[in-house]
């Protein structure tokens, strides 16, 4: 049995809360809307480095303090940045959920930013910088993004640069924050079998923090125009991204677009780039096709490495699958296989209470709402191949399409 219940509180902060019965874990998030597109090319990588100083001391809490609160009772305390979101996130046992709510809420709002942490933090954030440049994978997709979002802050690495990671002082955070959290933007979000009126009060209790709002206004995403561009690299491989803007969280087009590039290269070994580049020829090991959808726009993606001979070899297999999409709607008996598939994914990723958890504040934060996998399974089954071939003309024509290709130097 599976319940949901929803609050706001008076400063705007909204709570989420799924309940399920047999489970004698919690699984918790703080979703706050502020990522790497609200810096300025001078302050890139703050909101990565403030993820990281959360944890490094608070008003009642010391660093080893929020480090052990979660980890000596066998939880899981951990974050995240992307380029609307800092996520601050916890599993425990239910018996810890108290424990867990009120470390998360400390972190979340009451960070102190000891300059000594800084300047450690600092020095952790150069190696995570310096294991990026070493991965060849995570570098070509930043890379990708700043190609296909040039000259605007969604381009600019998460990370930011050495130069502006090296010059952020306890001033700088906090007036980032103060322009910047808006408590009409953030959500906790909740999976467990606790009693509703017990997670309610303790979301009233820890959640009840001063009302802000945000001061400084998102860019719009901005123009776009296809380009093709090589970086020489220490590589082994020849690497390629081909992609292109998609469609915004909010653009009815959103899930034909998903099921569509499901097909193309999703999860499953049958994807038509899977078949077509490694099984028919052998010429990549893995090759995938993402989607990612933000407030004002969205970044289809195709990402591949191969031996540098047969690199052009591929992008014109690839070039190939998306043209068939082109060309021709899908059978009755593809476009149902292709539904059938993409619900079994959902709801085998539904059983997994994190990510459920995960997906609700994310939802709640995007769209206001928690759709059900009935509901979802319904608009899928609405998506005709009439539709599909409709975004897949808009979507994979070739003069729209930018490429990045990654050699050995």
């Amino acid at each position: 049995m599976r319940e949901l219940y929803e609050s706001v509180l008076p400063n705007g902060i909204r709570m989420v809360y799924q309940q399920i019965e047999g489970t004698h874990l919690v699984h918790c998030g703080v979703f706050l809307d502020v990522g790497s597109r609200d810096e300025r090319e001078e302050t890139q990588g703050i909101t990565h480095f403030w993820e990281h100083l959360a944890f490094k001391g608070t008003k009642k809490r010391k660093a080893y303090q929020i480090i052990s609160s979660i980890d000596s009772v066998g939880g899981e305390l951990n974050a995240y940045t992307d380029k609307e979101k800092v996520v601050f996130f916890a599993s425990v046992r239910d018996e810890y959920f108290d424990r867990a709510i009120d470390v998360l809420s400390d972190i979340a709002f009451h960070s102190v930013f000891p300059e000594h942490e800084i300047e450690k933090e600092r020095g952790v954030i150069l190696q995570e910088m310096a294991m990026y440049l070493d991965n060849p994978d995570d570098s070509l997709q930043d890379e990708f993004e700043s190609v296909i979002y040039r000259n605007h802050p969604m381009g600019m690495n998460i990370l930011g640069q050495k130069e502006t990671v090296m010059r952020f002082h306890k001033r700088d955070f906090r007036e980032f924050l103060n322009q910047r959290i808006d408590t009409r933007k953030i959500v906790f979000s909740c999976v467990g079998d606790l009693p509703p009126a017990h997670v309610e009060r303790a979301f009233q209790r820890y959640f009840n923090v001063k009302a802000t709002k945000r001061s400084v206004k998102r860019k719009s995403s901005g123009l776009y125009k296809p380009m093709k561009k090589q970086l020489l690299r220490s590589v082994t491989q020849a690497k390629c991204a081909i992609g292109r803007p998609a469609y915004a969280v909010h653009h009815p087009d959103r899930f034909p677009f998903f099921l569509l590039v499901n097909m193309l290269g999703g999860p499953g070994m049958n994807s038509r780039l899977n078949m077509a580049l490694r099984e028919k020829h052998g010429y990549v090991y893995s090759i995938d096709a993402h989607y990612m959808a933000y407030s004002d726009t969205g970044m289809f993606a195709v990402f591949f490495g191969t031996v540098p001979g047969k690199l052009e070899r591929c992008i014109e297999l690839v070039q190939r699958e998306l043209d068939k999409f082109c060309e021709k709607p899908l059978t009755t008996r593809q476009l149902n296989a292709a539904k059938e598939q993409l619900k079994g994914q959902l709801a085998m990723a539904e059983e997994n209470n994190q990510s459920l958890m995960m997906m609700m504040g994310r939802s709640v934060l995007d769209t206001n709402s928690v759709p059900s996998v009935e509901e979802i399974f319904n608009i899928i089954d609405d998506v005709s191949a009439t539709d599909v071939n409709r975004v897949a003309q808009q979507m994979f024509n070739p003069n729209g399409l930018s490429y990045l290709t990654m050699v050995p130097d």
